[in-house]
């Protein structure tokens, strides 16, 4: 499953995942993988859907797995 390519602002709790490699990938999106807490496949962080995280998983939808965080 892969990311829906606009996650919407809200009060949701995301639980983000990487699941691609950055290698080959564009300098800003090695540092908006590195913004998000993730350094490498399988690293999952949670946080919440506000304006600047749902920007950063915009900017690398092709590299991480968003899930609703219970």
């Amino acid at each position: 499953m892969t990311t829906p390519k606009n996650v919407a602002v809200s009060t949701a709790t995301l639980k983000i995942t990487q699941i691609k490699s950055t290698i080959g990938g564009k300098q800003n999106q090695k540092d908006t993988l590195r913004s998000l807490g993730l350094r490498h496949i399988g690293a999952t962080t949670v946080r919440t859907a506000d304006a600047v995280t749902v920007g950063m998983i915009n900017t690398v939808p092709h590299l991480v797995k968003v899930e609703e965080a219970n």
